[in-house]
């Protein structure tokens, strides 16, 4: 067999490769029929993403172990994928207040492939590689392969050299977890710490990724960085409270957040802000502990940053 018909046989066994029999004539119905067709398979999306809840917390408990020590998270993806890897790297820092280095997109064909398809970028697992250290990843690192087809080369040699240079590797795919029990993904298989594998079914346009599978990954590579933000200390109720005050929009918010969790009023959320040198974690511990900047900002420390912890007092550590 030619490895042109390796690959075409390969394609065939794919979930994301197969002809969705809710859609076959979609092209023959009416404008409201097409997208009520479209919004009844988008529904299917977060039940196929709940049945790997579990994988998903052993993936955020591995992030977050890496971030504790010293370690950075990287996305490697093509096209559709690797899109949303970088799209949810770049959202961390104005969000969270992170290194923009702590978590990092990386997409076959490099930056310009962000904006034009860079075809051919993916077929090769060497280009992964070469990437893979081009960003020294190292022991302390997790390498996440995002491919909703489950082979994409250059994925598939990313995770390889992750691997290879000591890094935790966590692979997100679109079709079944039975997958990774063929032959041919068993060398796969064999390098990947934790799987996260939502089956979406067929698309409603055959093959295109970008719509079910590009969903079910959007919300997965949310419920990461989230939750991992969350064990990072950066949450306090269900508000993010460790934003960067980059911009007055985001100042507003953070005197918002202020008066919301602690009834100050606009005016004294603002001078609280201001002493505590415009960081809203030692604003609210100031506040809530009735504490000096000096104080609130030793009590976070020996909190590890959580601020419950640090109005109580109490010293905390999750790792």
């Amino acid at each position: 067999m030619t490895p042109h018909e390796q690959l075409f046989d390969q394609l065939g066994k794919l979930t994301t490769e197969q002809r969705n029999p809710d859609s076959m004539d979609i092209d023959a119905r009416t404008l409201l029929e097409i997208v009520t067709i479209i919004n009844d398979q988008d529904k299917a999306v977060p039940a196929a993403v709940a049945t790997q809840l579990s994988y998903i917390a052993q993936a955020v408990d591995i992030i977050v172990r890496a971030f504790k020590n010293g370690g950075r998270l990287f996305y490697f993806g093509a096209g559709t994928s690797g899109r949303l890897g970088v799209l949810d790297a770049v959202e961390c820092p104005p969000t969270y207040g992170t290194d923009p280095l702590l978590i990092q997109g990386t997409i076959a064909g490099g930056d310009r492939a962000m904006f034009r398809a860079q075809e051919g970028a993916e077929d090769k697992e060497e280009n992964g590689s070469a990437d893979v250290d081009a960003k020294t990843v190292g022991p302390n690192d997790v390498v996440c392969g995002i491919a909703a087809s489950l082979r994409t080369p250059y994925v598939v040699g990313a995770i390889k050299r992750a691997k290879q240079r000591g890094a935790k590797t966590l692979y997100v795919t679109t079709n079944p977890r039975s997958n990774l029990d063929l032959p041919e993904y068993q060398e796969l298989k064999n390098v990947i710490d934790v799987a996260i594998c939502p089956d979406v079914g067929p698309e409603v346009i055959m093959g295109s990724t970008r719509m079910k599978s590009g969903t079910a990954q959007k919300l997965v590579l949310n419920m990461m960085t989230t939750a991992a933000m969350i064990r990072m200390g950066k949450v306090y109720e269900n508000m993010m409270i460790d934003l960067q005050m980059t911009n007055l929009k985001l100042r507003e918010r953070a005197k918002r957040i202020v008066m919301t969790i602690t009834g100050k009023s606009y005016e004294e959320s603002s001078l609280y802000l201001e002493r505590a040198d415009y960081r809203v974690k030692t604003a609210l511990v100031m506040i809530k502990a009735n504490v000096l900047p000096e104080e609130a900002q030793a009590r976070l420390e020996k909190a590890d940053g959580f601020v419950r912890a640090a109005i109580e007092g109490k010293e905390y550590r999750i790792i």
